[in-house]
């Protein structure tokens, strides 16, 4: 008698996929509520990265074939200053454009990538490559349309450079990441993910200390909380992608996280879009399946 069930490939393909998908939606609907309770934003962030970081080491210290290295530490401590800015920057897009539109900015940032593989290994963008372009600057104009509507709030400059850095920011990580995996062993991958958490740690506390304001404990957990699923998203990421093409993984997983986002955001908050925002949520979708295919 077998006591426990062991799942087939393809169940465990589709529990990987769902499970990313639920950690990276999780993400954004804390990062929602945080707002919603007017929480440091700061504090939230340190809170994230601190416990990412604990479950990197606890990855690091039990594989038996990770590595470390000087080289990797350094470049650790570059990449965790491009994490805090991007991802204060997503905090704030939430609270500018709402988590549905926030979610679809950072979903973008596949164009990063793909710009910068064209430009500095002289790839040739394919059809789709180049459909993705076009339909990407409209949605970025629906973008504008959208929160020019906005009649909550008025929406300045320093707003828009908001939704930039979360798209740019995202989008050079996730390149950086790619180029860390041709340069570097895979061995000291974990190594690497530790100190980028934990450099992300030091830099959003340290700019805690330097603004001096009190200490907004409830935020910090929230941050605890959100460490967890900003860790496993990832975990679950690299799993799926090691059973099945990213041409495959990448747009369902974008797909699934935008429209659980927009969802959840919708029946907890009552997070409505204008035609502007329907139109932006709808291109931003066909553009990240065209940027994510090949020939």
């Amino acid at each position: 008698m077998k006591l426990f069930y062991k799942p087939k490939q393809t169940e465990l393909i589709l529990i990987n996929l769902a499970l990313t998908v639920f950690c990276s939606t999780s993400i954004a609907l804390i990062l929602k509520y945080n707002d919603t309770k007017s929480g440091n934003a700061i504090l939230l962030l340190a809170g994230n990265y601190l416990v990412a970081s604990v479950i990197s080491l606890f990855f690091y210290y039990f594989d038996k074939e990770s590595q470390a290295s000087t080289t990797s530490l350094m470049i650790s401590a570059g990449f965790g200053m491009i994490f805090v800015l991007a991802f204060f920057a997503f905090t704030k897009a939430v609270n500018i454009a709402g988590t549905a539109l926030a979610t679809i900015s950072s979903r973008l940032s596949v164009i990063v990538p793909v710009i910068l593989s064209i430009i500095l290994f002289n790839e040739s963008p394919n059809i789709f490559h180049l459909t993705g372009f076009a339909f990407t600057l409209v949605t970025l104009y629906f973008f504008y349309l959208t929160l020019r509507k906005n009649k909550a709030r008025d929406i300045s400059l320093k707003d828009y450079l908001y939704l930039a850095a979360v798209l740019l920011g995202v989008g050079i990580a996730d390149f950086g990441m790619k180029m860390f995996e041709q340069i570097r062993p895979m061995q000291e991958k974990s190594f690497f993910l530790a100190g980028i958490f934990g450099f992300a740690f030091i830099y959003s506390f340290a700019v805690h200390l330097v603004q001096r304001k009190s200490f907004d404990s409830k935020a910090f957990i929230r941050g605890n909380l959100l460490g967890i699923p900003n860790m496993f998203s990832s975990f679950f990421l690299i799993a799926a992608l090691s059973e099945i093409k990213a041409i495959i993984v990448y747009p369902v997983v974008n797909i699934g996280i935008i429209t659980l986002t927009a969802l959840g955001a919708y029946l907890i908050w009552r997070e409505k879009l204008n035609p502007y925002g329907i139109a932006a949520l709808i291109l931003g979708l066909l553009s990240i399946v065209l940027l994510s295919l090949q020939e």
